[in-house]
């Protein structure tokens, strides 16, 4: 691939640019083949300048080394970058330099329902790179919401959804309520991640998943999270309980048989594996579902999900703080629903 230099380059064509008093670096949306070492372009998709290293095209620079204040900061947790942590709110300061930085935002996640409900969605999870230059980036931290209080009737709310998480533009949306027994029998909440639906309480037919919600900020991708578990009918000779809420890597479950044949209530969703600090960490599962007893209930989502409770005395685990886990939906009628856990948002970015 040449580059042309000086009045005696050739006319403009579709790799090359003329230029009469400058470098003349081939513009292109994708790598060229063939190719060989030492090819350079610019690439117009990424607006990268990119070499190739004798086996791939690979990015040849885009900015001064990028240095930040702002959260805790590590530099060593990961090998040749700086990782700054927000448990709470506060701003990222690009101190000096220009680059992408690598972001894992979450938000936080909801509470469960209660009287066999459904498991709480896990805060959306958010992660992908974001060009940077000095100056200030707010960062917001979502809360986790509220299991569901039992009041001891067959009428009570949803778990209360999470709270949304920001880094500058990136938005991820608080994670859906798990529903409650309920006549009418009402749905889980839509999230970042939705919450499940509880058991049918009129004895009636399927109740609806919540469902996950695209990004608001249309940074791609704009997936965050996946649907809770709807809840798919009730016979009096089988139930078990409330339907898992959704995670960031799977959707809540549903009621299943359980190995002593019995039945057991949804298992809270997958939550998904990350290693911008350095070491993999598993965020954003989804709340198990509440179980009817004497059945087994819904453990809550690797990720930070919490269990769902059990029979008339045990109250819905609470989703894990700082991993943006959906709270577990509640047992029996004296018992409330688990509360969500807090999210996180995560920066990385070289040293040099």
């Amino acid at each position: 691939m040449p580059v042309y230099v000086g009045p005696n380059s050739p006319s403009p064509g579709t790799d090359f640019e003329a230029k009469s008093d400058r470098v003349g670096i081939p513009n292109r949306s994708s790598d060229p083949s063939p190719a060989s070492a030492g090819d350079v372009y610019y690439n117009t998709s990424d607006n990268k300048l990119k070499f190739h290293n004798g086996t791939e095209f690979a990015d040849l620079g885009s900015g001064s080394a990028v240095d930040a204040t702002g959260g805790t900061k590590n530099t060593s947790s990961r090998s040749g970058y700086n990782v700054h942590t927000f448990t709470g709110p506060g701003t990222l300061t690009i101190d000096s330099g220009t680059g992408d930085v690598e972001y894992l935002v979450i938000a936080g996640g909801a509470g469960g329902g209660t009287q066999h409900g459904g498991g709480g969605g896990a805060g959306g999870y958010r992660s992908g790179t974001i060009n940077v230059s000095p100056g200030n980036y707010p960062i917001t931290v979502g809360a986790g919401g509220a299991g569901s209080p039992n009041g001891g009737s067959f009428s009570r709310p949803n778990g209360t959804n999470g709270s949304n998480s920001t880094f500058g533009p990136v938005v991820a949306t608080g994670g859906g309520g798990g529903s409650s027994i309920d006549s009418p029998v009402v749905a889980g909440s839509p999230g970042g991640s939705g919450g499940g639906a509880a058991l049918s309480g009129d004895g009636g037919g399927a109740v609806g998943a919540g469902l996950a919600v695209v990004s608001p900020d249309g940074i791609s991708p704009t997936t965050q999270g996946n649907n809770g578990g709807a809840y798919p009918g009730y016979t009096s000779a089988q139930y078990g309980g409330g339907s898992g809420g959704g995670g960031a890597g799977g959707v809540g479950g549903i009621k299943e048989p359980h190995p002593t044949s019995t039945l057991k209530a949804g298992t809270g969703g997958n939550g998904q594996a990350s290693s911008i600090t350095g070491s993999s960490v598993t965020r954003a599962g989804g709340g198990g579902g509440g179980s009817h007893s004497p059945f087994a209930i819904g453990p809550g989502g690797p990720g930070g999900g919490g269990d769902g409770g059990l029979g008339n005395n045990t109250a819905g685990s609470n989703g894990t703080a700082a991993l943006g886990g959906g709270g577990g939906g509640g047992g029996g009628a004296p018992v409330d629903g688990g509360a969500g856990g807090a999210g996180v948002v995560i920066i990385a970015y070289p040293t040099s």
